[in-house]
């Protein structure tokens, strides 16, 4: 929901590649991305189609998860500025593939006449504001030394993504130079590199109803965090206030029936009877008495609007000392 350009580079290449790969073989020559035609015979469609398409699906396989996790920078930014992002990243990862292979070929005297196809350079570009704008949020240890955290997988993508061929650290390398020049405030490129308002409104008025994704319907709305993790936890807590209201309401009917009220004396019998302290024989001085904890109104109400009574939400607050949570698990569960 929300990111209708990673849907479709999500979808679209990876078709076209399992349907190179299976179905029309004799077609891939033409989605090569052979750097020697591109120099030589002039082919500038080969860097349109060789850096596109994916030709081994361990490669598409990696990144269409990387898009998959990469969506949030649309959510966050928007389409256009997503992909103006990505348009500088590939053009500029183009011009850095080039530069490399010559640094290569000048230092080590190694010919370079292909690399791995695919949409790869902007791919990984995008590691850059990932490093740099996703707050890094630890989830577990491993052997209480090594921290995982909500960014190790995609790492771990990007990892096997590198490991795949024998030159694809050219296009990681490239990748990364284009997504820090992009990125940087000094050189200005994200004013020069980007998508004209007009084209966006073309693709936003034409594509994006094909690949946008409606709305859940059967689901209430919760605000958008900066991460996937985060987003997941507002679900969670979202379900949990689900399921505490209908622990109140199923608590009400219940009351409703046995035409009572909450017994306060079968946990927390001093709740009822502060006051009358006669239950072990001996009173206490009021002096001895210690002052009635100040309630909070704002949680009173909170209280109130899961149904329980003003009374009831004062007793259970100063029961408590004025913990919200403790207090509204005494008054579910008496």
């Amino acid at each position: 929901d929300k990111a209708p350009l990673s849907k479709s580079l999500l979808l679209v290449p990876s078709a076209i590649s399992i349907l190179l790969t299976l179905l029309f073989q004799h077609y891939q020559k033409f989605f090569a991305y052979n750097l020697q035609a591109v120099k030589e015979d002039f082919q500038i469609w080969r860097l349109i189609c060789g850096r596109t398409i994916c030709l081994d699906l361990k490669d598409t396989f990696c990144s269409s998860l990387l898009i998959y996790n990469f969506r949030i920078f649309e959510r966050r930014y928007g389409s256009r500025k997503f992909s103006s992002f990505l348009l500088g990243a590939w053009m500029l990862s183009a011009l850095f593939d080039l530069l490399l292979v010559e640094i290569t070929q000048y230092i080590f005297g190694i010919t370079i006449n292909s690399l791995p196809s695919g949409f790869l350079g902007p791919v990984f570009a995008l590691f850059v504001p990932f490093y740099s704008s996703i707050p890094r949020v630890q989830v577990t240890q491993v052997l209480g030394h090594f921290s995982i955290t909500n960014k190790s997988l995609v790492y771990i993508l990007g990892l096997q993504l590198l490991t795949s061929g024998s030159y694809i650290w050219i296009l990681a390398l490239s990748g990364l130079i284009s997504g820090l020049c992009y990125s940087s405030s000094i050189l200005k490129v994200h004013r020069i590199l980007c998508v004209p308002r007009w084209v966006a409104k073309i693709f936003s008025w034409t594509l994006e109803p094909v690949f946008s994704s409606a709305e859940p319907t059967n689901e209430v709305r919760v605000g958008m965090g900066a991460t996937v993790d985060i987003q997941r936890q507002q679900r969670m807590e979202l379900l949990d206030r689900q399921i505490m209201m209908s622990q109140v309401a199923q608590m009400r009917r219940q009351r409703q029936q046995q035409g009572g009220m909450i017994n306060w004396n079968r946990l927390f019998p001093p709740l009822r009877h502060r006051h009358n302290a006669n239950y072990q024989d001996h009173r206490p001085s009021e002096q001895g008495i210690p002052p009635p904890t100040e309630v909070s109104e704002e949680q009173v109400a909170r209280l109130m609007e899961m149904g329980f009574s003003r009374g009831d939400a004062l007793e259970a607050l100063r029961a408590s000392n004025n913990d919200l949570n403790v207090a509204t698990n005494f008054l579910l569960q008496h």
